[in-house]
């Protein structure tokens, strides 16, 4: 008769169980939104108004999701997010249309191009022990700097007029529900990212960082290390949304990138759903998008609306709408528990 070895067997198997709970629960969340954001295109069916309106919710979703990697986990007030995606856009189209090469081989050098930025700027915040607000100044400088440069190359980036690309033509990208689906797994595989670094010493590292730098590395915490991570990898989501969009779009502009326009949008999206939640960006790109639609019809007047509703939002969800639920839920469960 066969024997047993030791830590085989049914006491094994039932050890074990935690363990694949714990993973399912954690990453429970992503699945239900890749199933949500699927039943979207048979919700709004051939609709190109609705479709171009859900493939921008979810690119700032994207971007969102990159933004709290910096600012949500390392308290990195990047503001160069339009930036970061301008340079990849920019970068691949431009690769794409004077020498004719392919996006398989433009985008990924588009990505590196903006990985190595948001690398390098976490590195000068950690060198010159920069705090959050001169990162988002120094940041935003780069900002400034982005634009004039696509001023002052005008025979490359065509200037205010634009860049019409190339790349891309006849291919799935162009169509919108194949672009749509090829973003929710780009957005689903961005929340993988973050929840796969959360679990990790990252996560303990970046909760470190957040609550107080000092005492992190008092506590041998490695700032530099995991803050020029967080950098690298938020950099590279920038650069892939930008890219992806540029090449869906055909067509890309100072204006696509503007600082008003990308950047504060996605800070006011992540603050609604909620700074260092996993679905908070999500959540918020989501409502701010459906928000914005149910106030177009007010033309002017819907930017009047938008603060003022944005402000009472703010107000009664201080830590964002994913905080606000998920504890108003908690208090329910532990009322109905004590009163069983």
């Amino acid at each position: 008769m066969a024997r047993t070895a030791p830590g085989e067997g049914p006491a094994r198997t039932l050890a074990l169980h935690p363990a694949r709970a714990g993973v399912a629960r954690a990453y429970a969340p992503v699945l239900v939104i890749a199933i949500l954001l699927a039943g979207v295109p048979l919700a709004v069916g051939d609709n190109r108004f609705y479709m171009t309106l859900a493939i921008n919710g979810l690119t700032f979703a994207a971007y969102a999701v990159a933004f709290n990697l910096l600012f949500g986990a390392t308290n990195q007030l990047f503001l160069c997010l339009g930036a970061l995606a301008g340079v990849s856009a920019y970068g691949s189209s431009i690769l794409g249309n004077e020498f004719g090469w392919p996006l398989a081989l433009t985008i990924p050098i588009g990505v590196l191009a903006a990985a190595g930025l948001g690398g390098l700027f976490s590195w000068v915040a950690v060198r010159r022990r920069l705090d959050v607000i001169f990162i988002g100044i120094v940041t935003l400088a780069f900002t400034l700097m982005f634009t004039n440069m696509l001023q002052g190359f005008s025979a490359l980036t065509g200037g205010e007029t634009g860049l019409r690309i190339d790349a891309g033509e006849g291919t799935f990208l162009r169509s919108s529900v194949a672009f749509y689906a090829l973003m929710v797994v780009v957005v689903c595989g961005f929340l993988t990212v973050y929840r796969l670094l959360e679990r990790s010493h990252h996560g303990w590292a970046f909760r470190a960082l957040t609550d107080d730098q000092l005492a992190a590395e008092l506590a041998g915490v490695d700032v530099a290390r995991y803050r020029i991570t967080a950098g690298v990898i938020a950099g590279a989501m920038l650069g892939l949304t930008g890219a992806l969009y540029a090449a869906h779009e055909g067509f890309v502009s100072p204006r696509t990138f503007d600082f008003g326009d990308v950047d504060v949008r996605t800070l006011v999206m992540l603050a609604f759903g909620g700074i260092g939640t996993m679905t908070g960006p999500v959540v918020g790109a989501a409502a701010v998008t459906v928000i914005d639609l149910f106030l177009r019809p007010l033309g002017q007047l819907r930017l009047l609306v938008y603060g003022v509703l944005l402000i009472g939002l703010f107000l009664g969800f201080r830590r964002g709408l994913v905080p606000a639920v998920t504890g108003a839920v908690s208090r329910l469960v532990a009322g109905r528990a004590r009163a069983g």
